[in-house]
């Protein structure tokens, strides 16, 4: 999982696309800076480091849009949308420290992998949610949106969750 933060990286706020994702942050939130990565296997990668707050899952999936719209990918952003909102939520709910980092990686050129990195090193388990339940069923729209694409690692600071989606399906429509 240290993949996610190798190689080098430039400031992309310059760019139009990502720049609306850091300008809408709730009220008396500092800016995020959005990045442009370029990993140590040369895949490119967009990342923004955000509050760990309910309401910062709307730029969250604000920079998914603009990666995949980068990518000529859109046509994935509604299952990218929702996973992205599940792992923030999940990192809402449970991370430790006041920030989490999301980033959307090029694995090729119809996959993408969806991640969030926080400061918690407890690894996420999916459990069965009852009918009553207001929470508990994330991990299971994941496994179901992704086939089984997804996974957690520790890093020696916290954790990485991350899913991974495939638009050759998609694309061949």
């Amino acid at each position: 999982m240290s993949e996610v933060f190798a190689g080098s990286v430039k400031d992309a706020t310059t760019s139009p696309e990502l720049r609306d994702a850091a300008d809408a942050l709730p009220g008396g939130v500092r800016r995020p800076s959005i990045s442009e990565l370029r990993l140590a296997d040369d895949r490119p990668a967009y990342t923004i480091t955000l509050p760990r707050l309910a309401e910062c899952a709307r730029d969250a999936r604000r920079l998914v849009s603009s990666a995949l719209g980068c990518w000529g990918l859109g046509c994935v952003e509604g299952e990218a949308h929702l996973l992205v909102t599940e792992l923030m939520s999940n990192a809402v709910a449970h991370a430790r420290r006041a920030n989490v980092r999301v980033t959307v990686t090029r694995l090729d050129v119809l996959a993408v992998r969806i991640a969030v990195t926080d400061m918690s090193t407890t690894l996420p388990s999916p459990r069965e949610a009852d009918g009553q339940d207001e929470s508990g069923r994330g991990l299971a729209i994941i496994e179901s949106v992704t086939r089984g694409r997804w996974g957690a690692g520790l890093l020696p600071w916290g954790k990485c969750v991350w899913t991974e989606l495939d638009a050759t399906r998609r694309a061949a429509l």
